[in-house]
């Protein structure tokens, strides 16, 4: 639970540090403006209000790990990924975007502290503990601090043990355990493919480094 909220707070404050030229630049997502991902992020937190407030009865389907999936590496292609872009657009100015993240985003904050852990909710026709998904989404918000500062090298990283976390997180839905000689940083984004591994990382990853990479979703 504290994960959850320090990762979140984080990635909200870093949002809020931006310049508004920043919002034109590249983000870490294939295809999105840094725009796009803080409307991404907005959407984000109107998801967790909307889990948090579908109570189940019913046993847990999925835990932290397995909330999580293998899935295709994005393309920026996607529908909805271009749904986004249009919305992100929409708001025009960088400041209406930094409004609506820090209104939702606080409120979503707020209820996280305020649910029950050993409570049920229901996402996505499964169900888990209020534990389990917001410790799932500390990898959500993790990885997205990664991309929102992937252009921005003066821009705050990641709470260390945020990083720390996605990894085993993320280490548990591979099946994998990246070397010791990858950071937490590293292993998060050569692991979901957000870059290419370099060559003494390859030898160190061994036959792994032809799986690579595991994008999340």
């Amino acid at each position: 639970m504290d994960l959850f909220s320090s990762s979140w707070s984080a990635l909200r404050t870093a949002v809020a540090e931006l310049s508004d030229e920043d919002f034109a630049r590249p983000s870490g997502c294939t295809g999105w403006l840094v725009r796009d991902l803080v409307c991404h992020l907005v959407i984000d937190a109107q998801d967790v209000l909307i889990t948090l407030a579908t109570p189940s009865e019913a046993e847990p389907t999925r835990n932290a790990v397995t909330y999580w999936r293998v899935v295709e590496t994005p393309t920026g292609d996607d529908p909805l990924d271009a749904l986004i872009v249009r919305l992100a657009a929409a708001y025009e100015e960088p400041w209406l975007l930094r409004f609506h993240l820090d209104d939702v985003g606080s409120a979503a904050g707020r209820a996280a502290e305020l649910a029950d852990p050993a409570g049920r909710v229901g996402t996505q026709e499964q169900v888990l503990t209020v534990a389990d998904y917001l410790c799932a989404y500390v990898l959500e918000w993790t990885l997205h601090h990664l991309d929102l500062i992937a252009h921005l090298p003066e821009a705050a990283a990641p709470p260390a043990a945020g990083l720390a976390f996605s990894r085993e997180l993320l280490e548990g839905v591979a099946g994998m355990t990246f070397p010791v000689s990858f950071t937490d940083r590293d292993a998060l984004l050569v692991g979901t493919g957000r870059r290419a591994p370099t060559g003494a990382e390859k030898a160190a990853l061994g036959e792994w480094a032809a799986r690579l990479p595991f994008p999340v979703g």
